[in-house]
């Protein structure tokens, strides 16, 4: 073992600021025999341990730093500072201010090294912060940047989308690829070692003239590095997968063809996960069945198809296109329950007494025939007339929702209110009108089935019975949020008038706050605080539970077409059911936390590209309103103006406090307003104003409104 350590100490110095899998270091030192490759294993973590050497992301492993030095992944925040998040020796938040960030950008991971110890006053005294310079730049986050191409008297350079990369982006004449200036484009970052020199880069795509809508939504793609072709190897495998069922596939499951079944799904859906059935006891129990697409069936572990599946971890749902985890064969046909056609499913069938109790359960590979498509309207609209196609079983279904949600509540579950917007297009692909999507009794309808179904698979594995071994899992878990910001939420409602206690606080008390503000003006602002407020919700093969909705165990099972953790999971249920070795489980043990920290970091990225694409609509659409007025609530109050959301369509800009002419306005920053010096008017958090639209920038993606009578 010692000469072991010699090799690996010396490979990792002489590779000083690269980070290598373990797999990496076993083929350099040439380990191939599986007895050599687990004493690596072992040596590794024991130095790691020892701070021989250091662990970066996705367990990676290099050169140790002195004991002042860290690494971690930078992120620059809007105000230019950076913060590096470490995770060993243990999770730590390093300042750097923008002097000491070198040539550092937002996502690298860095080796930063401490400053003298420094001090910040909070609100209970003085806490201990800690500071530091960047002195290395070990992986850089970003492949290529997007941004608009300009050009002064010498030089072309491009400024960058994302306001977090402070520094313009140099490009030579050679490099620009038939790029003019405005176009919006992608550029690759060459090698950059002096902070007092601009960066510089290639063109490697141009994609348009910026602040055009359709090149400003393929920007934001780009932006968040989202892969919007498959490899050719992986459209090679799809080809291959036959369309038709095996005749011996059905010998193999539970035949669930007879079974009266069906989708319930957006009206623009094109894949569809889940089928739900219902069917009653005699002694007021039923059972009720969720009967997922089984794309486990198709997509084999560590295939082509699994591997891209697995970097792309989830499908992203843009404005206007979605980006899908699988190639349209699959996603689209195959795996997807259309109506009247035989689908292989996994089936979680649950018998479910009056209470709402799930009192036994069966979870199998099955097939099924979806006797109905419906749209979440036409359920609606089943649910309020009494009348259409199975209305007799929507009926009972929706009433056991509502038992569901209730006693979920009961038990500690938060149901947050949120709102979502949609857009009509006109024919040539620009935004018409914007819509908010309302949260109807036939979502619930959905959301609790598969809630019950995500929960019983979670317990299925996770709740060990007497003499069980520990089985590797993936979980989706959600931590106690922070007391810090459960201080500043308080503080925040309280300016509306609401109270939450903020002593060891609960999900009980953060549901009564919700329903407080019910059916008010700034009932989704509030929420929408209240959901940053909270911990985010992550996969982890570590389970602690999940403290919004108020379940020891949960798991994501429900979705295996658009989330690569769903199709683990489904692999995980049917290995379990015949059995694992103990070296399998070591081998999963070992692989599934990349996986977890792979999905986690994919879903945000997601979420973020989902987000700026709104944006970019919603910017487009609100150019040809320039001069209407709004009615909006202020969902923020600051020293240079006042942001405020137009109630109807969710769209939030800028009142600057340069156009407020009427009175010299300071900041009352207690109680989050401005006040009139002179005539004494205030302007508070939640009043409702009326604004006109006065400025609208596509490429800054900003809207500025002037306060009218």
């Amino acid at each position: 073992m010692e000469r072991l350590k010699e090799k690996v100490l010396l490979l990792l110095r002489e590779q000083s600021g690269t980070y290598f899998k373990t797999k990496d270091i076993a083929r350099k030192l040439g380990i191939r025999e599986e007895r050599e490759y687990q004493e690596l294993r072992q040596l590794l973590h024991r130095l790691v341990h020892d701070r021989e050497i250091n662990r970066g992301r996705h367990q990676r492993f290099g050169k140790a730093m002195g004991k002042s030095r860290m690494i971690g992944r930078m992120e620059v925040t809007r105000k230019g500072f950076g913060v590096v998040r470490t995770e060993e020796p243990k999770p730590r938040e390093i300042y750097v201010n923008s002097r000491f960030l070198g040539t550092a950008l937002d996502g690298d991971l860095v080796a930063v090294s401490l400053l003298a110890r420094a001090w910040s006053p909070n609100r209970e005294g003085r806490e201990q912060r800690l500071e530091g310079e960047i002195v290395e730049v070990l992986e850089r986050g970003r492949r290529t940047i997007t941004g608009r191409l300009e050009r002064s008297k010498n030089f072309h350079f491009v400024v960058p989308d994302d306001p977090k990369i402070a520094r313009d982006i140099y490009v030579s004449r050679e490099h620009l690829q038939g790029a003019h200036r405005g176009d919006k484009v992608v550029i690759s970052l060459e090698p950059w070692r002096s902070e007092h020199l601009n960066p510089e880069g290639k063109v490697v795509e141009v994609l348009g003239p910026a602040g055009k809508v359709d090149v400003e939504v393929l920007s934001v793609a780009r932006l968040f590095e989202l892969p919007t072709h498959f490899p050719s190897d992986v459209l090679r495998e799809t080809k291959g997968i036959p369309v038709a069922i095996s005749p011996d596939e059905y010998h193999h499951r539970l035949d669930l063809r007879e079974l009266t079944c069906f989708t319930i799904d957006p009206e623009d859906a094109k894949d569809f996960d889940d089928a739900i059935s219902l069917t009653a006891g005699s002694d007021g129990t039923c059972e009720l069945g969720v009967h997922i697409a089984d794309v486990s069936h198709y997509v084999e572990e560590n295939s082509a198809l699994d591997r891209e599946a697995c970097r792309r971890g989830t499908s992203v749902y843009l404005v206007n296109e979605v980006i899908p985890m699988l190639p349209e064969k699959l996603s689209n046909d195959i795996c997807s329950l259309k109506p009247h056609v035989d689908r292989l499913t996994y089936s979680v069938l649950m018998n479910i007494d009056k209470e709402g109790v799930v009192r036994d359960y069966r979870i199998e590979k099955s097939v099924i025939n979806s006797k109905k498509r419906f749209t979440y309207e036409e359920v609606q609209r089943i649910l309020d007339t009494g009348k259409g196609e199975f209305s007799a079983v929507l009926k009972e279904m929706h009433r056991l929702s509502q038992l569901l949600l209730r006693k979920r509540l009961r038990e500690g579950g938060i149901d947050f209110e949120t709102v979502e917007t949609k857009f009509r297009f006109d024919k040539e692909g620009y935004p018409q009108e914007i819509i908010k999507k309302i949260r109807m009794d036939s979502h619930r309808l959905i959301e609790e089935f598969m809630l019950l179904a995500n929960q019983t698979v979670a317990r299925h594995i996770g709740g060990l019975r007497k003499g069980d071994h520990r089985r590797p899992f993936i979980y989706r878990v959600h931590d106690l949020p922070d007391p810090e910001r459960i201080r500043d939420l308080a503080n925040f409602v309280a300016r509306f008038g609401y109270k939450l206690h903020v002593d060891g606080v609960s999900a009980k008390a953060i549901q009564k706050l919700v329903e407080s503000v019910k059916g008010t003006p700034e009932e989704y602002l509030i929420n929408d605080v209240a959901i940053r407020s909270m911990a985010k919700a992550i996969y982890s093969e570590k389970n602690i539970g999940h403290f919004g909705l108020g379940f020891r165990y949960y798991t994501h099972f429900t979705s295996p077409i658009r989330r690569y953790p769903d199709l683990v999971v489904h692999r995980l249920l049917c290995e379990y059911s015949r059995g694992m070795s103990s070296e399998r489980k070591a081998e999963l043990a070992r692989r599934l936390p990349e996986i977890c920290e792979q999905s986690s970091e994919m879903e945000r990225r997601a979420i973020e590209a989902e987000r700026e694409s709104v944006k970019v609509m919603q910017v487009e659409y609100m150019k040809r309103h320039l001069g209407d007025q709004f009615k909006a609530i202020i969902s923020g109050v600051t020293n240079f103006g006042l942001f405020v959301e137009l109630a109807e369509l969710l769209v939030e800009g800028l009142v600057r406090v340069r156009d407020m002419e009427d009175d010299y306005y300071v900041y009352d920053e207690k109680s989050y307003a401005l006040v009139g010096r002179h005539t004494r008017k205030r302007y508070r958090l939640g009043d409702e104003v009326w604004v006109q639209v006065v400025r609208v920038d596509p490429e800054e993606r900003e809207i500025d409104f002037v306060l009218v009578e």
